[in-house]
């Protein structure tokens, strides 16, 4: 279920008494969003887009970023977030070439 990042087995996750998952509340969240953008402001800085394809050289330079985002955002929320900041940059370097293209021809 890749599309309810909340729902993973993260060390964040919050167990309901009945052992179902907690979704994060707004504290929990700011917190995993402020450590996924000094994480992400870190790889910026190193010129690494893919921190899955890139996973050792990201640790080896973002070390401190990575060890926080992981342990303030549940494990599937950190795959999230590493997919879709690949899946933006390719989206956007795309609808540049669109619009290039469509210059050209006049349009």
């Amino acid at each position: 279920m890749g599309w309810i990042p909340f729902f993973g087995s993260g060390s964040s996750s919050k167990k309901a008494s009945d052992g179902g998952q907690i979704a994060p509340d707004r504290s929990s969240r700011e917190q995993c969003y402020n450590a996924r953008d000094v994480f992400f402001a870190c790889l910026d800085r190193h010129d690494i887009l893919d921190a899955v394809k890139n996973d050792a050289e990201a640790r080896r330079k973002c070390g401190k970023e990575i060890a926080e985002f992981e342990s303030a955002c549940s494990k599937t929320w950190v795959k999230y977030f590493k997919e879709k900041r690949v899946m933006e940059y390719n989206r956007d370097k795309t609808i540049e070439r669109i619009k290039k293209e469509q210059e050209a021809q006049g349009k």
